[in-house]
C-alpha cells in the first residue's frame, strides 16, 4: 500500500468496537501493510489518512492533519457536520450490498403490513376484537417511493413484483421501467396525489428535513399510509399525530425517529396506528462491508474514483 519514499499511513475506525475488531483482523490478513487502529487506539495521529466512523472524533482537522478520506459506516452521511472537514477531505458513504438487501426486505414488509392493515389488526388483537377488514387488491393500491438512489431503486424493483402500481419522486428526474417518475418541487403535488402508500427513502438534507409534514399529508389521498425508512429528521412528528387523529393518514410504519429511542412518554409508543421498529431496516455486515471499504481504499490509492463518494454541496 505504501509508495517508496512515502511516510507510513494508517486507517482509524471509530464505531462499533466488535465490528472494528473483526475488520482489523481482515485488514491484517488482506492488507497487512496498512495499520488498522480501533478507537480509542489511534497509533500516530499524523499517519491517519483514512477514518471510518459513524461520528468522527472532535477537533478532526487538528488531530489528524494527514486525513484524506472519511468513510461512513452507514449508507447515509447526514450525521456528519461537513463544516468540520477540510475541503480536500473526501466523504464516502457505505455501499454494502447487505444494506440494500436489508432495505428491500424492510420496505417490502412495511408496505405489505400497511397494505394488509396489520397495524389495525394488531390493535384489534390487543383489544380482543375479532373483525375482518375490507381487502384491497395490490393492483388497486398505489405505492409511491420518495428517493431514487440505489436503495430506492432496489426497493421499487421488489415492490414491482407484487403488482402494485408504482410511482417515484426524486430531486432530479430519473427513469425506471413501469414506474411513473416525478421530480422537483413543481411535480411533488402530482406525485403525492397518486400515493395510497408513501415510502420515504430520501437522503436527509436541509431541503428534505421535515418533508413529511402537514402540507405533504394534505396532498395525499385521504386515508393514505406512510413508511419512513429514511431518517427521523424527515418527519414532523406533531404534524403526523394531527394527521392520524383527523384520519388523513390511516397508519404508519416508522423505523427512524428524531430522538432514538423516543422518550418513554412519547405518544408514538402506544399509538394504535403506528408500528415502530428500532432503526433496524438495514445495517452494514462485517464481511461484505469490509470488502467494500478495502476496495475503495485500493481505488483511492490508485487514483480512481471511489464508490459512494459524496457530493459535499448536495449532501449525498
Amino acid at each position: 500500500m505504501t509508495e517508496q519514499g512515502r511516510c507510513p499511513i494508517s486507517i482509524l475506525y471509530k464505531s462499533s468496537v466488535a465490528r472494528g475488531l473483526k475488520w482489523q483482523e481482515i485488514f491484517a490478513r488482506e492488507i497487512p501493510d496498512l495499520p488498522f487502529h480501533v478507537w480509542p487506539q489511534t497509533g500516530d495521529p499524523a499517519q491517519v489518512e483514512y477514518l471510518v466512523a459513524w461520528q468522527p472524533p472532535e477537533n478532526l482537522a487538528e488531530s489528524f492533519p494527514s486525513l484524506q478520506v472519511v468513510f461512513s459506516v452507514g449508507a447515509g452521511v447526514d450525521q456528519f457536520d461537513m463544516s468540520v472537514f477540510s475541503p480536500e477531505v473526501k466523504l464516502v458513504r457505505m455501499l454494502d450490498p447487505a444494506i440494500a438487501q436489508g432495505i428491500v426486505e424492510y420496505v417490502t414488509f412495511a408496505t405489505l403490513a400497511l397494505h394488509r392493515d396489520i397495524p389495525a389488526y394488531l390493535h384489534q388483537q390487543r383489544m380482543g376484537v375479532w373483525k375482518e377488514l375490507p381487502w384491497t387488491a395490490a393492483q388497486k393500491r398505489r405505492v409511491g417511493v420518495m428517493g431514487m438512489g440505489n436503495l430506492g431503486q432496489a426497493a421499487i424493483a421488489q415492490l414491482r413484483t407484487l403488482g402494485f402500481p408504482l410511482s417515484a419522486w426524486s430531486r432530479t428526474l430519473r427513469q425506471m421501467d413501469d414506474v411513473q417518475c416525478f421530480a422537483g418541487d413543481e411535480q411533488l403535488p402530482a406525485f403525492l396525489a397518486g400515493c395510497d402508500i408513501l415510502v420515504c427513502m430520501l437522503p436527509l438534507t436541509e431541503e428534505t428535513r421535515h418533508i413529511l409534514c402537514a402540507n405533504t399529508f394534505s396532498q395525499l389521498p385521504a386515508g393514505a399510509a406512510i413508511v419512513n425508512a429514511g431518517r427521523g429528521g424527515h418527519l414532523n412528528e406533531q404534524d403526523l399525530l394531527a394527521a392520524l387523529a383527523s384520519g388523513q393518514i390511516s397508519a404508519v410504519v416508522l423505523d427512524v425517529f428524531e430522538q432514538e429511542p423516543p422518550a418513554a412518554d412519547h405518544p408514538f409508543w402506544q399509538h394504535p396506528k403506528i408500528l415502530m421498529t428500532p432503526h433496524i431496516a438495514a445495517s452494514t455486515q462485517v464481511e461484505s462491508g469490509c470488502q467494500v471499504l478495502m476496495d475503495n481504499i485500493r481505488r483511492h490509492r490508485a487514483g480512481l474514483p471511489m464508490h459512494g463518494e459524496v457530493n459535499r454541496d448536495a449532501g449525498y
